[in-house]
């Protein structure tokens, strides 16, 4: 535990490097996921807190935040300099964002989907006729990615087939609103879109932006793991605002580098630097 804690700390000047490159990117992707943490006053008891995951796309840099709530502290702190536009799922801790003329917010369509998802057994006809709309938006681009398209190129498809299938989607969505209980699955599925519908759009205007957030995922998913491990939960609730090498791992990760080779060199590297 203790050559963790030390690692941690000697990676702290790279972290904040990497840290200061992501927030100068003018499109961030962000999310959270909990995470069980030791309670430091009742030996194996924990408590709920949240690792943070912010990726820049374009740039493939990935960057971990723990938190101890899922409040706006997070965000506000995280994103207090950033300029450009920021991808959530629609978690409302970022609406204040809106009136922040610098950052432009957008949406995550998987999520959207889930809803109509959950509607499905209760209301089959409207929920189904949802879907294939999605499956439409998502085939354009299936296609973009099996074509390699270039920049001018992508913008141009989503004008050109992406824009119809959502404004009719829009249309759609507005009659029915008013058609079903609005307590039910999908009267909450189309609401929820609806309230969503300025950001969820906004990507077939700029050939950068991701359709959704599901490529941040594959950030969260290696350190799921170990998130029952007390050694991680001890390194995050005694140091919850030192870095540790989680980021560093998924971005090499993200460039299909072999991230403790990685490490062992970047470790030996200052150490040999501390010690002449």
């Amino acid at each position: 535990m203790a050559d963790l804690m030390q690692a941690a700390i000697l990676l702290l000047p790279l972290y904040q490097a990497l840290k200061a490159k992501m927030l100068a990117s003018d499109y961030l992707i962000a999310a959270e996921t909990p995470l069980p943490v030791l309670t430091k006053d009742k030996p194996g008891a924990t408590h709920k807190g949240y690792l943070c995951v912010h990726y820049d796309p374009v740039r493939r840099l990935v960057l971990f935040d723990y938190r101890k709530t899922r409040g706006r502290e997070g965000p506000n702190e995280m994103h207090k300099e950033f300029a450009g536009y920021l991808q959530t799922d629609g978690y409302n801790a970022y609406d204040h964002f809106e009136n922040r003329s610098e950052i432009t917010l957008l949406a995550c369509m998987a999520q959207v989907q889930r809803k109509f998802e959950h509607a499905l057994e209760k209301n089959p006809t409207l929920a189904a006729n949802a879907m294939k709309m999605f499956q439409s938006l998502y085939e354009i681009e299936r296609e973009i990615r099996e074509r390699d398209l270039e920049a001018d190129a992508i913008k141009t498809l989503r004008q050109e087939k992406s824009k119809p299938v959502l404004d009719q989607m829009e249309v759609g969505l507005k009659e029915q609103i008013i058609q079903v209980p609005p307590k039910s699955a999908i009267g909450v599925a189309i609401a929820y879109t609806l309230n969503l519908w300025p950001r969820l759009i906004r990507y077939i205007n700029d050939e950068r932006l991701h359709i959704d957030n599901n490529f941040i995922e594959n950030s969260i998913r290696p350190v799921a793991p170990g998130r029952k491990t007390s050694s991680l939960q001890d390194l995050m609730r005694q140091r919850s605002k030192q870095p540790w090498s989680t980021p560093i791992v998924a971005t090499c990760k993200l460039y299909g580098m072999e991230s403790f080779e990685y490490l062992t060199r970047i470790l030996s590297f200052i150490l040999i630097f501390l010690l002449t």
